[in-house]
């Protein structure tokens, strides 16, 4: 990855880690967890092969980009600040955005409240669900599936963090590269969600020890932390985005999942996706069910980075 370049920009009062590559219209990619900006690296080099300038980001709290104490500074809100004070810092009106995971989950909220600032969004593995009028997200999942349920078990400060502390950083990411079954979002009662997780005894053919083991260089120095206030702001971002209830996203929007993906195997994501409820949030989205898992873009990395650069090319004249 020697070819791609770094630097840290400042942006809605943090500094932020980019990786890019390319030059032309600015295209951002946004992780999830637990990732960092090299989950992109087969995209930044289609993008910038193709005349764009790709820029792949550490969101707040991960890797080389600052990690804020309070978990109040993780709301959707400074997330979606993050991206549009990047898209201002790089010296740019508009990008195109492509999202995975909670990076995916900020990239449909950046489309609903900044439309002006995205041409076009690629978002893969987790859709667009809008807000429950009556429940507060923790509420509705501690319901239906109790305490071993893992965004459950995020919520208390300290708790996670104490039970990944058992593990190396290296073998923490092995466990969620398995997370393969819907079963596997829970663990038994009195069960620490992590120690459910099985350690893989070899790894699938699209990572390598090498790349786990830069990823887990990072987590080693910014702890997990960062990335799970993610989870424990669910909460406060229901409070904030109240004012938002029922709005559609009118950014043009095309959504990818692996049909082996756990999130396509839970939470009715199937019956969701496939219906026209989901496509009337976003008007005219385009979806693509494929085969594959859930960190789609490095299992068929050919395949979504094809995706993109049509979707993006049908919108830019490419």
């Amino acid at each position: 990855m020697a070819d791609i370049t770094h630097r840290r920009v400042r942006t809605n009062g943090i500094w932020m880690h980019i990786a890019e590559k390319g030059d032309g219209p600015l295209a951002l990619l946004v992780h999830g967890f637990p990732e960092t900006w090299s989950t992109w690296k087969h995209q930044i080099r289609g993008l910038a092969e193709h005349g764009y300038h790709a820029v792949a980001l550490d969101m707040r709290g991960y890797g080389d980009s600052d990690c804020p104490a309070d978990p109040a500074s993780y709301t959707i809100l400074h997330l979606v600040g993050d991206l549009v004070g990047l898209i201002d810092a790089l010296g740019q009106d508009q990008a195109y955005v492509v999202g995975h995971d909670w990076g995916a989950e900020v990239a449909w909220h950046l489309c609903l409240l900044r439309p002006d600032r995205v041409k076009a969004l690629v978002n893969l593995s987790v859709p667009y669900r809008p807000r429950s009028p009556q429940l507060k997200p923790t509420e509705y999942m501690a319901a239906e599936h109790g305490d071993g349920f893992f965004i459950t078990q995020f919520q208390e400060p300290g708790r996670a963090e104490k039970s990944f502390a058992k593990y190396d950083c290296l073998t923490v990411l092995k466990k969620f590269l398995w997370v393969n079954g819907p079963d596997l979002l829970a663990a038994p009662p009195g069960v620490e969600f992590i120690d459910s997780l099985e350690t893989p005894d070899s790894l699938p053919l699209w990572t390598t020890e090498e790349e786990l083991q830069y990823r887990a260089e990072k987590f080693r120095s910014s702890g997990f932390t960062g990335s799970l206030n993610y989870y424990r702001s669910m909460d406060r971002n229901w409070e904030l985005l109240g004012p938002w209830q029922g709005a559609q996203i009118s950014v043009p929007a095309k959504f990818i999942i692996g049909d082996k993906d756990i999130g396509w195997q839970s939470f009715g994501t199937k019956t969701y996706v496939e219906g026209e409820f989901f496509k009337g949030l976003v008007p005219g989205l385009q979806v693509l069910v494929t085969d594959g898992h859930h960190f789609i873009q490095l299992e068929r990395a050919e395949l979504v980075t094809a995706e993109i650069l049509s979707f993006f090319g049908e919108r830019s004249g490419n």
